[in-house]
């Protein structure tokens, strides 16, 4: 996409490329230090979502306008907008070429661009989207088919995938699932579905004290789990999905009324052929200073950074402020003290009204905010996802305040 205008400066000192959750956070606290002068935004998109919502649209609790603004409303204050997509990354030279060709140079980058749905690569899901009960809450475009395949359920087989690879909030595949198998307790619906999860991963979450709760819930609600297998084919008209086997790669068929789908993802093409990259394809980043193992001008945080955390908002919201803090530093020719825990957070919707709150590090350990048990279901913190996330993401977090 080409910008619309040639308003841009062809050098900025810190340009940072990507205008979600990770890109307008930095800018907003580099700007505090810096100026807005001397920073730029690169984001082709017209529109800033905030996604965490998404889980709640998909099962009709939450207007799906709600979750998005202007993205000329997000960018901070005189921060130069340039609205194009990055055609090729040169770190050696300091550039940027954008899609209509211009180049621009930098002092500092910052790469935020997060990931991208790769729905062609499950074979006949594009085209069966919004269809036969295929659903994904993983897209602006697709999301409202969530709520709409539910109350189309009647009976059968409910499908929940969670593919190979990393994706954007781990947790939200089997958020949803929850949700579907409330709904169905709701409207009597429950004794004739069948409810499966069907996950590219060893087990239903990776941090065990939350493990053992979410395993709990799986059995008490007869959710049946397959896990080590990914969707390979969606066959929409005879409403059949094709799963693989990750180690034998023996086939899967199941039979469905209602699939919900989680896209394989990966980093933009640019990045991906790019020599920012490390072996599997994301920025390579130091795990604590979020500065490029080889070029030190360049910082990366977010779901398109190697660092060995879940891919969330939270997880940007504890990057963004080490980040800053070493780029400022490494302007001032000072050593770099910001160091990331690697802290993330998974708000896990459990039902309609209860979420169970997981918060951990790079240790594996639970590092909890609450003086209680969070991994217990609560009300509580349905309530902290619902009506205050959301507005400290707004007026907070993207504000550089949070």
């Amino acid at each position: 996409m080409s910008t619309k205008t040639k308003s841009y400066k062809n050098h900025y000192k810190v340009l940072i490329v990507g205008g979600g959750t990770a890109g307008i956070t930095v800018s907003a606290r580099i700007k505090h230090q810096l100026g807005p002068a001397q920073i730029a935004i690169i984001e082709p998109t017209d529109k800033h979502f905030y996604r965490p919502l998404w889980t709640l649209v998909g099962a009709g609790v939450v207007d799906l306008k709600e979750t998005e603004r202007p993205m000329k409303d997000i960018i901070p204050k005189g921060v130069s907008w340039i609205q194009s997509k990055v055609k090729e990354f040169l770190p050696e030279k300091n550039t940027l070429q954008l899609s209509n060709g211009d180049e621009i140079r930098y002092d500092f980058l910052v790469v935020a661009t997060g990931i991208e749905q790769k729905w062609d690569e499950i074979k006949g899901l594009k085209e069966s989207l919004g269809k036969n009960g295929v659903c994904s809450n993983y897209s602006y475009q697709t999301v409202e088919s969530t709520w709409e395949a539910f109350q189309n359920f009647k009976e059968g087989n409910a499908l929940f995938t969670f593919p190979k690879g990393p994706i954007t909030c781990g947790g939200a595949p089997q958020k949803i699932m929850y949700l579907a198998e409330h709904y169905l307790r709701l409207n009597g619906r429950r004794s004739k579905a069948n409810v499966h999860y069907v996950s590219a991963l060893p087990r239903i979450f990776g941090i065990e004290k939350y493990r053992h709760a979410l395993e709990n819930i799986i059995d008490q609600r007869n959710i049946h789990t397959h896990f080590k297998h990914h969707l390979i084919e969606v066959r929409g008209n005879e409403k059949v999905a094709i799963f693989e086997e990750v180690e034998t790669k023996k086939i899967l068929e199941m039979p469905f009324n209602l699939l919900h789908v989680t896209p394989p993802m990966h980093a933009p093409e640019s990045i991906r052929r790019s020599s920012l990259i490390d072996s599997k394809g994301y920025v390579d980043v130091d795990a604590n200073t979020l500065q490029h193992k080889k070029f030190f001008n360049i910082f990366s945080l977010g779901d398109v950074s190697n660092l060995p955390t879940a891919k969330t908002g939270a997880a940007i919201r504890k990057e963004a402020p080490e980040l800053v803090k070493n780029l400022l530093s490494l302007m001032n020719g000072k050593e770099l003290t910001g160091k990331y825990s690697g802290y993330s957070s998974c708000p896990l919707v459990t039902s309609y009204g209860k979420v169970m709150l997981a918060e951990f590090d790079y240790s594996g350990e639970p590092k909890e905010t609450f003086p209680f048990d969070q991994s217990k279901e609560r009300r509580s913190m349905y309530l902290l996802k619902r009506y205050l996330l959301p507005p400290l993401y707004w007026y907070g977090m993207l504000k550089g305040r949070a």
